[in-house]
């Protein structure tokens, strides 16, 4: 019985030594800021590890125009394109494109006063960052 419990000791130790830290911010869109109300509309997953940084977006148009019927949804749209864009880096990464994957992390989850706002840094463990950015984006955003 003894045999049975180290092997699986054995395997938790290797499936966590798989996985690496990483951290998380939602993107929140703020319609009304004197309301306090948002929508969640992305993650960003930064891995220092794996010099990982992705985004991924997904804008609920329905729930955004019942906080406000005026909002601006090209523009919403266009701050989560900008903010994939500064993740894939290269010339859609705009001036940050020579920036390092932790730089243009710290740089994207600053607090901000516009319409689409970082939330709260979170951490995590992943054998998969750009999996992250799909798994929590499924259980937060949609």
């Amino acid at each position: 019985m003894s045999d049975r419990s180290d092997r699986s000791d054995r395997s938790d130790r290797i499936d966590r030594t798989d996985r690496h830290v990483f951290e998380y911010a939602l993107l929140r869109v703020v319609p009304r800021i004197e309301r306090g109300e948002c929508v969640n509309a992305g993650v960003i997953v930064y891995c220092r590890h794996e010099a990982f940084v992705g985004a991924g977006t997904h804008l609920d148009a329905s729930r955004l125009l019942a906080l406000d019927p005026l909002v601006d949804l090209a523009g919403v749209r266009a701050a989560l394109r900008a903010v994939e864009g500064v993740c894939a880096g290269g010339d859609a990464a705009g001036q940050a494109a020579g920036d390092d994957a932790g730089r243009r992390f710290r740089w994207l989850i600053a607090p901000r006063s516009t319409i689409v706002q970082p939330g709260p840094v979170h951490t995590g463990l992943t054998a998969d960052p750009a999996a992250e950015v799909q798994r929590l984006l499924d259980l937060l955003v949609r």
